[in-house]
């Protein structure tokens, strides 16, 4: 069995309400075989309910573990309890989970949460990327790279959860880690990719351990003399206010939102807001918007998507990236100040010179790839004539593309 990180296997003699110490070695041992055939059957997630098997998320679809029975609600505790030390199981009481991040068999990185569900714990534990990816291997466009040589600003990714955000700042962290003199201060909850400082001072707080919370962090970090600040996610007043304020005044501020485009993004941003101060607050977002990237992770379903048959005869599937991206261009800039934003969308589809991508853009060099059916670009295309329109025209011989579609898992 591959060693467990230190806080895993430091188990101590403390009795459990439902269990007792004598069962946490056991449950220790068990948990990291689970970890461990996460990482060998490449799956993204693994979870752990009382009363059924564990569960693994490979390649999209979820796999009972029936090798290891059902879970008893006893080792479960057990398990959540060594996950937890460390970090401020507080929450368990007032939000009913707690966030946190290990190191695993293999030294491969896991996302953990605990939470409560109908009196007893279970457990969601995602699996984190053992390397830097570049972006082509994620499936989004090179240009991209150009954001991390910015002096200042504000540079958004948005998506639901589990769409690959922290996947693709730490790619945009590590670039600037590698190839700028800069001080990096990374705010999050909890940290999940682990940068080691190159040519850049990278100094990584998590939420919960290093810090109360992600805006009296972001404050304190603008007397830390930063060049580069991670927020890993604004989605309160405060804090959206003190990461536009951190890029007016000199900073590149990379952060995540969860919303489901570039104009949504923009919308959400502002509507946290009173209505008396939205104007403004459109107005300032305007100056310090640098670049907003929305992605969405797909099952692919197209030819290439394919996986070799597995030993029962199933076939799986890869998950592939869908984004498109918004670059803060003078025409985009006087849509946010004003208020515009429905015709963001417009300046997007001609704005390909400048960088941008629209969804649909991105479906069409799918289904051209072949990584998806024209049936999936259609379901999550705004408008699907648009896509059928783009791959025709991608069909027609036009010399090498410069993207590089990526495979996400």
């Amino acid at each position: 069995m591959a060693k467990l990180d230190a806080a895993l296997m430091d188990l101590n003699g403390a009795d459990h309400r439902n269990g007792s110490a004598a069962d946490e070695p056991s449950a220790a041992q068990l948990l990291a075989q689970l970890m461990e055939a996460c990482v060998a059957q490449d799956a993204s997630d693994l979870h752990i309910a009382p009363g059924l098997p564990a569960y693994l998320r490979v390649h999209g679809i979820l796999e009972p573990q029936d090798a290891h029975g059902p879970l008893s609600a006893e080792t479960t505790r057990a398990m959540s309890e060594i996950l937890m030390r460390g970090f401020d199981s507080s929450t368990l009481d007032t939000t009913g989970s707690v966030d946190g991040a290990l190191t695993g068999p293999s030294d491969v990185r896991f996302r953990f949460n605990v939470f409560r569900r109908q009196g007893v714990l279970s457990i969601a534990l995602r699996r984190l990327e053992d390397r830097f990816r570049e972006l082509s291997e994620l499936g989004l466009p090179d240009t991209l790279y150009d954001l991390c040589t910015l002096p200042d600003g504000l540079v958004i990714v948005a998506g639901p959860t589990g769409a690959g955000k922290s996947t693709t700042l730490a790619t945009l962290i590590d670039q600037i880690n590698r190839t700028r003199r800069a001080h990096i201060v990374t705010i999050e909850d909890p940290i999940e990719y682990l940068h080691r400082s190159q040519m850049s001072l990278v100094n990584q707080r998590q939420v919960g351990l290093d810090t109360g919370g992600f805006n009296d962090a972001l404050v304190a970090s603008l007397r830390q003399d930063p060049d580069v600040i991670l927020v890993g996610e604004i989605r309160d007043l405060n804090t959206i206010r003190t990461a536009i304020t951190a890029a007016e005044t000199g900073h590149l501020v990379f952060t995540t939102v969860h919303a489901g485009d570039c104009v949504g993004t923009v919308e959400r941003l502002v509507s946290v807001f009173p209505a008396e101060e939205q104007n403004g607050i459109r107005r300032q977002l305007s100056l310090v918007l640098r670049a907003i990237i929305a992605q969405h992770l797909l099952v692919a379903d197209g030819e290439r998507g394919l996986l070799e048959p597995a030993a029962d005869g199933t076939v799986r599937r890869r998950r592939i990236v869908v984004s498109e991206v918004l670059m803060a261009t003078g025409a985009v800039n006087n849509l946010i100040a004003t208020g515009k934003a429905s015709q963001i969308y417009s300046a997007m589809e001609s704005g390909g010179a400048a960088g941008m991508q629209t969804l649909d853009e991105s479906l069409a060099q799918l289904c051209h790839g072949k990584w998806i059916t024209d049936q999936t670009a259609a379901v999550m295309s705004r408008n699907p004539a648009v896509v059928r329109e783009r791959v025709a025209r991608l069909q027609v011989p036009r010399g090498p593309h410069v993207r590089q579609t990526g495979v996400f898992k």
